[in-house]
């Protein structure tokens, strides 16, 4: 059984839902990506009969790589949705007392690096789909060019949308230290779009 046959593809409904406010931008940017992989695979593996620039191997392993990544993101949009209802538990606490109000500030702040961290995990994944395509441009099968670059424009959507998503989570943050790693991450993502 492969991990395709075996991973639940519920976000996927979940996205299209209008009414569930739990599947937001950080969810379909991990979907955008997980699609990004399956197009910039099925690109690699239409590349291995024919000598285009790159060979029969290096197309083959990167399809088997994004066949690795493109389940990893579908479980990151899930993955985010969690992150997203820890926040939603956390808003919902107690505030009556000083310890209550203590309590729930930690657990908003914990969810929020949690929500924050989601994405970031799914943004190394998202880019690293995306330099698995740019190794493939312009040494591709070219009748699949068109997959090729919408599976590029995917993923690059999916580390810029991961990205907003840890943006939007950090002015719930309160510790310095942890912002100031996320705002690392995020030039380091950058630098590398």
């Amino acid at each position: 059984m492969t991990q395709k046959e075996t991973f639940n593809y519920k976000a996927l409904d979940l996205i299209l839902d209008t009414q569930d406010v739990t599947v937001g931008g950080g969810s379909a940017s991990a979907i955008s990506a997980a699609m990004a992989a399956g197009l910039i695979g099925m690109v690699a593996r239409l590349s291995t009969k024919k000598d285009y620039g790159l060979s029969a191997e290096a197309h083959l392993e990167v399809a088997e790589r994004c066949d690795v990544l493109a389940p990893g993101l579908m479980q990151g949009s899930l993955d985010d949705m969690a992150a997203f209802a820890m926040i939603k538990a956390a808003f919902g606490l107690p505030k009556e007392t000083d310890d209550e109000k203590l309590a729930r500030a930690k657990a908003i702040n914990d969810a929020a690096v949690q929500a924050a961290l989601t994405p970031y995990e799914n943004a190394k994944k998202a880019l690293e789909v995306l330099e698995l395509g740019r190794k493939i441009k312009n040494v591709s099968n070219p009748a699949a060019g068109s997959d090729l670059l919408i599976g590029l424009q995917l993923s690059e959507i999916g580390v810029k949308g991961c990205i907003m998503n840890m943006e939007a989570n950090m002015p719930l943050i309160k510790d310095a230290g942890q912002i100031e790693a996320l705002k690392n991450y995020i030039i380091q993502l950058n630098s590398r779009l």
